[in-house]
């Protein structure tokens, strides 16, 4: 039990290390002009940084399967509950600044639309984000815990959906809420409506699961684990370079929408990364700074939906895509402790609304 609580422990600083990142990256992409993104040293580094989606991905699969909730009903309400949290996000980022007319005009003008932008917005709450993704896949990747119990064949099933990502990609019907569904399966059409489409980027998240199932198999021994990580991120970066950089058009078309050997390839130096975090933490004692990054993994889908939601709401104030990194790393100061204080907010209401539960159910056992 001991092993079981470290390992917990070590995905839980690598997920709010990521909460932090993400404040950093989409502050970053939203105010900084493309100069200051691909033309400075920070800006270009911070830029890189946004291509760790599968870093949190390979996580959750792991977590998914050491989960105290196990069953298939557990998952699917999640399923379900994040992909309405998705759309919910979306309607604040994008309706909120059309309601109160405080969209900037360059924003606008990203997607060459012209006003009213009230039916172009409806579109852009439909958007496919990492929230989306992470419900659509719980549809599935919970029959998979459920009834698949070979660790070869989780793994198995995550390359198999890597291997047909291209082949089905832009696959719809001409029935509007069944070709949303459909989109944010196979959608491809990025950068205009789904970022993270299930396939191929569901790959990554059972790719984690053979390693949860692998963990639970080795009595929770962290160390052994990661060294299986190490291992098989070797082979994999080994495996999906050539295809990547040889054969790229059809295994990287682009970050959001790669083929097989482009997932093959990132899993690989995802779990690279997972090792040297590991072994970098893995004697780490407890302090002010761990703590954060525990309670920034336990607020992590929160934390996602409140940072994006004030990020979005600044381009009012800030503007779009306007300033130099000097003046965005500020901003990112300024987003840090907003997020931070949001969400603390909404902590002492639930606790205290928690308070009021408890003594009226003592109330109403003690009558």
């Amino acid at each position: 039990m001991e092993q079981h609580n470290k390992r917990i422990l070590a995905l839980d600083l690598i997920k709010g290390m990521s909460v932090i990142g993400m404040i950093i990256i989409h502050t970053v992409l939203i105010y900084a002009n493309v100069k200051s993104q691909y033309e400075t040293t920070i800006g270009s580094f911070i830029v890189f940084l946004g291509r760790g989606t599968s870093i949190f991905l390979i996580c959750m699969g792991i977590t998914f399967m050491t989960s105290r909730h196990q069953s298939l009903k557990s998952a699917l309400k999640r399923g379900i509950l994040l992909v309405f949290a998705g759309l919910f996000m979306n309607f604040m980022k994008f309706m909120i600044p059309v309601i109160f007319n405080f969209a900037p005009d360059n924003f606008i003008q990203k997607y060459e639309w012209h006003a009213p932008l009230h039916q172009q917005y409806i579109y852009l709450v439909q958007l496919g984000d990492i929230l989306q993704l992470a419900g659509m896949s719980l549809l599935f990747i919970g029959f998979i815990r459920k009834y698949v119990k070979n660790k070869y064949i989780i793994l198995a099933i995550g390359l198999f959906v890597a291997l047909i990502s291209r082949e089905v990609s832009g696959l719809n019907l001409d029935y509007p809420v069944i070709n949303y569904v459909l989109d944010l399966l196979f959608n491809t059409d990025y950068p205009a409506y789904v970022y993270f489409p299930v396939f191929p980027w569901m790959a990554f998240i059972i790719i984690g699961m053979f390693f949860g199932k692998w963990f639970q198999e080795l009595n929770y021994d962290t160390k052994k684990i990661f060294e299986k990580m190490l291992y098989f991120g070797i082979a994999f970066i080994f495996i999906g370079a050539p295809l990547v950089f040889i054969y790229g058009n059809y295994n990287y078309n682009s970050f959001y929408h790669m083929g097989p050997g482009g997932v093959i390839y990132f899993a690989g130096w995802t779990l690279l990364f997972l090792w040297l975090i590991n072994t970098i933490t893995a004697n780490i004692k407890e302090n002010g700074f761990i703590r954060i990054l525990k309670y920034c993994s336990k607020n992590l889908t929160s934390m996602y939906m409140i940072q994006w939601i004030l990020i979005s709401w600044g381009k009012g104030i800030f503007g779009y895509r306007e300033h130099g990194i000097d003046y965005v790393l500020l901003l990112v100061l300024l987003y840090l402790f907003l997020t931070f204080s949001v969400q603390f907010i909404i902590d002492i209401i639930i606790k205290k609304d928690n308070n009021i539960l408890k003594y009226t159910n003592s109330q109403n056992l003690i009558n």
